[in-house]
């Protein structure tokens, strides 16, 4: 498979996907990728460390592909950000950002473009982000994967959402959004140091504050999780990430306004009840509980590029690198 070739005047898109131990799937998305009615201009997978064969298997059915190999797994949280310096490096003007698990449809790529360009004015050009409608394998929207709307949306950013057949979100997550390099470049890569969950949350909050982001039902994927379920499903010792990235983003991020977090902070709360409320093993839950807020309170996240250099990522990746502090107050 081999990218497709930059649109005519249009920016250049690359899809940045991040993969650890799902080889088929990666497969499945990859393919997909290549079917687009409108093909990215590069692809870059991400392989966090995998065990499976990933690598090989992109090396031999995917050459075209840019295959970053990382010495050792970041999460999901470390590959985008590795993954978006590189395609940033390369002078992509649009990232398209995708879980390994993703299959976009046929023409998902070419509705995020054509929604971007529709809902662009002359005062502040184009959204700075577009997310995907994403489905489940029967279908029905995801609930992992829901943008949040955006509250107290202008009637102008409203009307100019409606014209494109989108509507404007506040946040969005990493399955499937198209966004400005450009505003990355300003105002910072997502924090590797979350690791997982949380982590795509943050990002856009951050990018979008002040500024628009749709979500365009018009681009569908399919996430191709084993159940169908919200973030709310029993994490186990996962949790950890959940409470320690949560407390990160409230007390440090600059994504969120004071009154949002305090907005934010209180539906966190009511889901966290749901997760004890279905857990199987409580304990389990309470141990990472008082983990995440232990580590969440006493300490910050560690600078993504010393993440990235010690995973590997080469010096002409890094030097793209935004300047660092703009994602969190004390992010060094």
């Amino acid at each position: 498979m081999t990218p497709g070739p930059r649109s005519r005047g249009g920016p250049s898109v690359a899809a940045v996907v991040v993969t650890y131990n799902r080889r088929d799937l990666l497969d499945e998305a990859l393919t997909a990728l290549g079917a687009q009615t409108r093909p990215p201009d590069r692809i870059i997978v991400v392989d966090n460390a995998s065990a499976d064969g990933t690598a090989a298997m992109v090396a031999e059915r995917f050459p075209g592909v840019d295959l970053l190999s990382l010495s050792r797994n970041i999460g999901g949280a470390g590959g985008f950000s590795a993954g978006m310096a590189r395609a940033m490096g390369a002078g992509a003007g649009l990232l398209w950002l995708l879980d390994d698990d993703t299959v976009p449809e046929p023409e998902a790529l070419q509705a995020l473009l054509d929604a971007r360009r529709e809902a662009a004015t002359g005062e502040d050009g184009p959204p700075v982000l577009v997310a995907s409608r994403v489905v489940w394998t029967d279908g029905r929207d995801h609930p992992m994967n829901t943008p949040r709307p955006k509250p107290r949306a202008t009637a102008a950013e409203t009307r100019l959402a409606h014209a494109a057949g989108c509507v404007p979100i506040r946040s969005a997550s990493f399955v499937s959004a198209l966004v400005d390099a450009a505003a990355v470049r300003e105002r910072g890569l997502p924090v590797a140091d979350y690791f997982l969950w949380n982590d795509d949350f943050e990002f856009t909050t951050r990018l979008l504050r002040g500024r628009r982001g749709l979500l365009c039902p018009g681009s569908v994927v399919v996430h191709k999780t084993r159940e169908f379920g919200g973030t709310d499903a029993d994490p186990g010792d996962r949790f950890f990430y959940e409470v320690r990235n949560k407390i990160w983003l409230f007390t440090g991020s600059r994504g969120l306004a004071p009154p949002e977090r305090a907005l934010y902070a209180g539906s966190t709360a009511r889901r966290w009840a749901r997760t004890f409320a279905g857990s199987s093993d409580r304990a389990v839950l309470r141990r990472a509980l008082v983990r995440g807020v232990k580590d969440g309170l006493f300490t910050r996240p560690r600078p993504t590029a010393a993440i990235l250099r010690e995973a590997g990522v080469r010096q002409s990746a890094e030097a793209e690198l935004p300047p660092h502090g703009r994602g969190h107050d004390r992010d060094g």
